[in-house]
């Protein structure tokens, strides 16, 4: 079959280098005041819309393919997530970096054009509510909720609830983790139950690391038993469940298995999300601290303050940072059945 033909492609039109570079269009301009740093102001937001605009796109993939009903630990599927993962966390340490870029700017040099901007504000950036509700920030764990939607029109309400709406990454991890049969699989622990009737495998853990905690760490092993070793008693306002926590943990201790690697690199780079977008926001505080003092935002907020109650109760795989609170070190880990040890391994 002869291949069809098609028109060359010329670099500006297929960039659309025509409609990015004529979408600057700073208000001092429209209003004959002298700004020259508000073009620079313009860029930089504009790049973090791209940028959010493509962390949009990766969250999109990697979401559908946790909606499958089976993902194999070691399949394509898991590698393509931690890569697409690993992209995110890249362009997150872009845009901390480019704050330096931004911060070139003086105060007097913003002040020349800022109050012709109220009350636009990048509080009003819908994409990146919408990175945050796709990772598993929902409306009740956010900070401000008096804000949240009050500065947008109703078609961005709209499209922020929408985004909401659908099942995010930390409902899809948790769905995921669930399935994981490993620390639970009677067959591989001969089904042997441990000392008060618990799976033997956290009967002997709870046992070593109780015996390692000091006087004042023993607050530790009281939350310990409410993760792992009693279900009635898991705590309701966590958003992993009893098992999925189980199976993240169980990751954890065992990540140098074969089968655990990529599982384990994928929490990783979920953690590594989480202190990228603190750290971006921390330099978004001292940036606003440095520009407008202790000035109210363009769009309304406190400023400095409303960024550092965000940085402070936005952290969204907390409860998997959490989980290191109960690791041992190697040498003490339970000796894992020779049995699970092949699974883990490919020798099936």
């Amino acid at each position: 079959m002869e291949k069809k033909q098609r028109p060359p492609v010329y670099y500006s039109e297929y960039l659309q280098l025509d409609k990015i570079l004529n979408a600057q269009m700073p208000e001092s301009a429209k209003e004959g005041i002298k700004a020259d740093d508000e073009m620079l102001f313009v860029i930089i937001h504009q790049t973090y819309e791209l940028w959010f605009k493509q962390i949009l796109h990766e969250l999109d993939i990697i979401r559908e393919i946790f909606r499958q009903p089976n993902v194999a630990d070691n399949s394509p599927d898991i590698y393509n997530s931690v890569h697409r993962l690993k992209r995110i966390c890249t362009i997150l340490t872009v845009l901390v970096d480019q704050i330096s870029i931004i911060e070139t700017m003086t105060p007097l040099d913003f002040l020349d054009f800022r109050d012709l901007l109220r009350p636009a504000s990048g509080f009003q950036s819908i994409q990146f509510k919408m990175i945050e509700a796709a990772l598993g920030l929902n409306y009740e764990n956010r900070f401000g909720q008096e804000y949240y939607l009050s500065q947008l029109n109703q078609t961005d309400i709209d499209r922020v609830k929408k985004a909401e709406d659908e099942e995010s990454l930390l409902v899809l991890l948790n769905r995921w983790l669930e399935r994981m049969p490993f620390s639970n699989d009677e067959a591989c622990w001969s089904g042997n139950a441990g000392e008060n009737g618990n799976h033997p495998f956290w009967d002997s853990y709870r046992k070593t690391y109780a015996e390692g905690l000091s006087p004042v760490e023993q607050q530790n092993l009281a939350t310990f038993d409410k993760l792992f070793m009693n279900e009635n008693e898991y705590p309701s306002d966590r958003r992993l469940s009893s098992k999925a926590s189980r199976s993240a943990f169980f990751i954890m201790l065992y990540r140098d298995f074969p089968l655990l690697q990529l599982p384990f690199e994928l929490l990783s780079m979920l953690l590594e999300i989480d202190e990228l977008l603190s750290l971006w926001r921390h330099r978004h505080i001292h940036m606003v601290q440095r520009t407008i003092g202790k000035r109210v935002g363009t769009g309304g907020s406190t400023g400095a303050g409303y960024l550092k109650s965000a940085a402070d109760n936005h952290a969204i795989f907390k409860e998997i940072a959490e989980l290191t609170s109960f690791l041992l070190p190697r040498h003490e880990i339970p000796e894992l059945p020779a049995k699970l040890k092949d699974a883990l391994s490919y020798n099936r």
